[in-house]
């Protein structure tokens, strides 16, 4: 088997024009890399929300400037879905219909996400609302997974990617059925950016649920972090119900049959 990039390559190289989905984490921007490199007429669209770091905007706009991409930096408007504030527990299917309804309207050709094959495995009703949009997935239709564009991203030198742990949006962290709401938000940046450095290459997670605030970490965070943690939680008036072990979605609850 080919590897993966000429995988990927053979996939843009098949598209004339593109513009893709670039949240500002290793999977998007790896694609937008390869796009610049390998599809003739390459656009990165950014969507800028209270549930996207500022980091991330600033990565984006870090890489389009080195690499001379056009950026068009769009604000999708999804706090304005009353659905999407709900946080069902397919809040992503709304989201996703907003940034992709937006992204129409400032590009008519195709426009690609960074899913991957990994991630057709998990619960994604954001992948229903790219196929209602006609979104395209090279990093699918190329048979690669995660490790995959991160040998990529080494391959290219983007050593500042590479490695970075896995990001979705801030709303992630609320638990299903709490209201998505600003403050939260600002607040879980708050939090997971002053306990970054105790644990910078950790899945660190700070979930808002019913108890109050959860921290999850899949490496151990000193008792520094957690009284920083506590301190930050104090300060707001809010609990922090536990320390524990990262678990990926367990912000999420499905519900029953």
């Amino acid at each position: 088997m080919t590897d993966p990039a000429t995988r990927l390559r053979s996939v843009l190289e098949s598209y004339e024009r593109l513009a893709v989905a670039v949240s500002g984490g290793v999977d998007s921007l790896t694609l937008a890399h390869c796009a610049a490199r390998w599809v003739r007429e390459f656009v990165c669209i950014h969507a800028v929300s209270p549930a996207v770091p500022p980091e991330a905007t600033d990565r984006v706009h870090e890489h389009a400037k080195s690499g001379g991409w056009r950026l068009k930096i769009i604000s999708s408007g999804e706090f304005g879905d009353p659905e999407y504030r709900a946080n069902p527990h397919n809040r992503c299917y709304f989201c996703k219909t907003n940034l992709y309804a937006t992204m129409r309207g400032e590009h008519a050709g195709p426009i690609a996400s960074g899913t991957n094959a990994d991630d057709l495995g998990d619960f994604r009703p954001g992948l229903i609302a790219a196929s209602e949009h006609d979104v395209v997935h090279p990093y699918v239709e190329a048979g690669l997974g995660k490790s995959d564009l991160r040998e990529i991203a080494r391959e290219f030198g983007l050593d500042d990617i590479a490695g970075l742990p896995a990001q979705p949006c801030l709303a992630s962290r609320v638990q299903t059925g709490i209201r998505i709401s600003r403050k939260d938000l600002g607040f879980i940046h708050r939090v997971e950016s002053a306990l970054r450095p105790f644990a910078p290459n950790a899945s660190l997670r700070c979930r808002v649920i019913p108890e109050g605030v959860r921290i999850e970490s899949d490496e151990p965070l000193p008792a520094e972090a957690v009284a920083l943690a506590r301190q930050i939680c104090a300060a707001e008036n809010r609990s922090l119900a536990g320390i524990g072990s990262y678990t990926q979605g367990s912000a999420f609850i499905r519900p029953q049959d």
